[in-house]
């Protein structure tokens, strides 16, 4: 009679490799289940999530412990630099292309709807009113530009009285938040008319860098990336019954289209701004004297609530 002999074949160290997988599986399923108590869904669902998708990401990389405390230290320096001027967090959301994610996620297709894109830093409540035709340079320098169009539904009609804020930086790439004076300028908000229409005077775009003085800026340069936008105005559009659009128009031809830093560029969005020359007659009749200034325009297609 013969008999089999059976080998064990495990080694040490793939024993202490099961055996460092067990524990940190064990560990991930003990915080997953310390949210089972949440009462509301949605807070659980979201909480353990993150959870998995975090955990998985220290193993895979295989965190060390220096690394884990730089991470926590750029958070607390984020934390410290951001204000009521300044957001360094919704930044740090942008430049990881995880605002643009959830805007994609939150606005989907609806026929001709405009795309939306990325929010940004500078937005502030309370801009003045302007009229149709109006100013919302507020004397901020740069190129004038006359932009007008319409705003309507999906089926074509036209929306009165929608609210469109506006808001840019000026020639030199700055916001009016980041002026020293605290004057406001370069933004405002107006309504459409009774066909939708709007129009009003701002500046033409130029690119200018995103804040880069802060911990955000600090990882750009570590990565080798550019802090720069493309040059772009932007829009946030209201109107009962319909979804809130918050939005850029950007200028064909500029060379930092593809390469946005906040990925905020829809090929949709990419207007003409047409140069025109000194002594061209506008649109209203303004008076620019010797100087160039531009136009565009840009028609926009709100999605309809709950869409």
């Amino acid at each position: 009679m013969t008999h089999d002999i059976v080998t064990d074949t495990t080694t040490p160290a793939a024993d202490q490799a099961d055996e460092q997988s067990r524990r940190e599986r064990e560990l991930t399923a003990k915080v997953l289940a310390s949210f089972d108590g949440a009462k509301d869904e949605r807070l659980k669902t979201l909480l353990q999530s993150l959870t998995r998708h975090l955990h998985a990401f220290i193993r895979e990389v295989r965190l060390t412990e220096d690394e884990w405390h730089t991470a926590v230290e750029f958070l607390t320096a984020t934390g410290h630099i951001t204000d009521d001027r300044r957001q360094e967090f919704i930044l740090l959301s942008d430049v990881f292309g995880a605002s643009m994610q959830t805007i994609t996620v939150n606005n989907e297709a609806d026929g001709d709807a405009t795309e939306a894109t990325v929010f940004g830093p500078f937005f502030v409540e309370n801009a003045p009113r302007i009229e149709i035709g109006g100013d919302i340079a507020g004397g901020a320098p740069g190129q004038p530009c006359w932009v007008e169009g319409t705003v309507t539904g999906v089926d074509g009609a036209p929306i009165p009285g929608a609210r469109i804020e506006v808001w840019e930086a000026d020639e030199d790439g700055y916001y009016d938040v980041q002026y020293t004076d605290d004057r406001v300028a370069g933004r405002a908000h107006l309504f459409t008319d009774e066909l939708g229409r709007y129009s009003f005077w701002g500046l033409t775009p130029t690119p200018y860098p995103i804040p880069h003085d802060g911990p955000v800026g600090a990882m750009l340069a570590a990565t080798g990336r550019s802090p720069m936008r493309a040059s772009h105005l932007h829009f946030m559009v209201t109107a009962a019954g319909h979804r809130t659009l918050v939005t850029h128009i950007f200028v064909r031809g500029d060379e930092l289209l593809d390469s946005d830093s906040v990925f905020g560029v829809r090929d949709s969005l990419v207007k003409d701004f047409v140069e025109q020359t000194s002594g061209t007659p506008t649109p209203d009749g303004r008076a620019l004297g010797d100087r160039p200034w531009s136009r565009t325009r840009f028609d926009i297609v709100l999605a309809a609530s709950g869409r």
